[in-house]
């Protein structure tokens, strides 16, 4: 009977050590097929990719430095099953870079600060904020609405996208919030980390979207229902739910799923619409002082523009199957000029772009930079990293 016991225990390990170099037997091969480097773009693994059954456990290794990557785990549908591993490599141009899956000790796996951060701002009626190391934005939900229709302070009807210019690399918005709600300071005002004092009003900020019927353009109230889905190093994203909104007739069923990558200055849309073959993503011409400029071969509309006591460019970039040409809209009415991408809706579905860059920042210097960063974003996206398994 010891004898049978010690057979078993031996095969026990004999099995666990299996499990581990089968996992640590899987190489993971990113190509990168563009003449250019490719760095904070995010790889995302699944089970069924990696072949295995548990995603919480593991870790990638460049296999020629040995150094582990950076990752993190997301749960998209909350069953408390982990769905992804994110991960991002650094590709040199016409090249592939390899990495190897293993299993992580206790004590390989390390805090990391959640650069890439979201949540629902309950505080400010009920905002909901978003940021990585480079940008941050924040959209409105339906107490701020009921305070315009009513009356009330701290009004906001908009379905617009705001623009938080930081320029610092470490979280602010939990920061700037508690300094605005201690009445300890203003995130109105910089004081060495950025500021808000990018206008929205009805416009469509940074990325809102409108359906176009003649020509008019309609668009949503605040958004009714959110809910978050990951932060942490590398990605935060989130799901926003509107009302049912009239189109010239037409009923528009809107919900979104929006998410911002470390190292990005665009947050990524992913809208599910009904009621509309072509939506349309805006930009706000503020003044009418900038220029609007964009690319059809590249996929992208820009609005380069002074703001305050520098410059700023705003941006949407689509997939080239989505994109069907930009238009500068401009009128008198107050906030309604904006520069508009025209998307094409495909299977109740559009992808898209949009974000901004600030000059303050140091990120982008001149209007040329910021659209050059736009051209490799668009090639990018249309060549993705190729990733397969060993």
């Amino acid at each position: 009977m010891k004898n049978v016991k010690s057979l078993f225990f031996v095969l026990a390990i004999m099995s666990l050590s299996a499990c581990s170099q089968k996992n640590a037997d899987k190489t993971i091969v990113v190509k990168n097929s563009l003449d250019l480097e490719r760095t904070f773009e995010t790889v995302t693994l699944t089970k069924d990719f990696l072949k295995v059954e548990d995603l919480s456990n593991l870790g990638i290794k460049d296999i020629e430095t040995n150094e582990l990557q950076i990752t993190q785990t997301v749960d998209n549908d909350e069953d408390g099953v982990f769905d992804q591993l994110l991960f991002q490599p650094k590709v040199a141009a016409n090249s592939e870079k390899k990495y190897v899956v293993v299993e992580l000790a206790d004590e390989e796996k390390s805090e990391t600060i959640e650069y890439c951060y979201s949540r629902f701002v309950p505080e400010r009626t009920d905002d909901y904020a978003w940021e990585n190391n480079r940008v941050a934005f924040r959209v409105y939900g339906p107490d701020a609405q009921y305070r315009a229709e009513n009356n009330l302070p701290q009004p906001t009807l908009s379905s617009g996208v705001d623009a938080w210019l930081k320029r610092v690399e470490y979280p602010i918005i939990n920061k700037w919030y508690k300094k605005d709600t201690d009445k300890t300071g203003s995130y109105h005002k910089d004081t060495g980390e950025g500021l808000d004092n990018f206008h929205v009003g009805i416009s469509r900020g940074v990325g809102g979207i409108a359906v176009k019927k003649d020509t008019t353009y309609y668009y949503s109230k605040n958004y009714t229902k959110w809910r978050t889905i990951t932060t942490g190093p590398i990605r935060t994203s989130f799901y926003l739910e509107y009302a049912n909104w009239d189109a010239g007739g037409n009923e528009i069923i809107e919900s979104k799923i929006i998410s911002l990558d470390y190292g990005s200055n665009l947050s990524k849309f992913n809208t599910t619409i009904q009621g509309a073959n072509t939506i349309s993503a805006g930009l706000t011409l503020h003044e009418k002082d900038g220029e609007v400029s964009g690319s059809d071969e590249n996929a992208w509309v820009s609005y380069w523009q002074p703001h305050a006591d520098s410059e700023i460019g705003t941006a949407i970039v689509a997939p080239k199957k989505y994109f069907s040409g930009f238009e500068k809209y401009d009128t008198e009415s107050k906030d309604e000029s904006n520069a508009y991408a025209h998307l094409k809706v495909i299977d109740n579905s559009v992808v898209y772009y949009a974000g901004f860059g600030w000059k303050k920042s140091k990120q982008f210097n001149t209007k040329d930079e910021w659209e050059s960063y736009l051209n490799s974003f668009s090639k990018k996206i249309e060549n993705p990293l190729e990733v397969t398994l060993e």
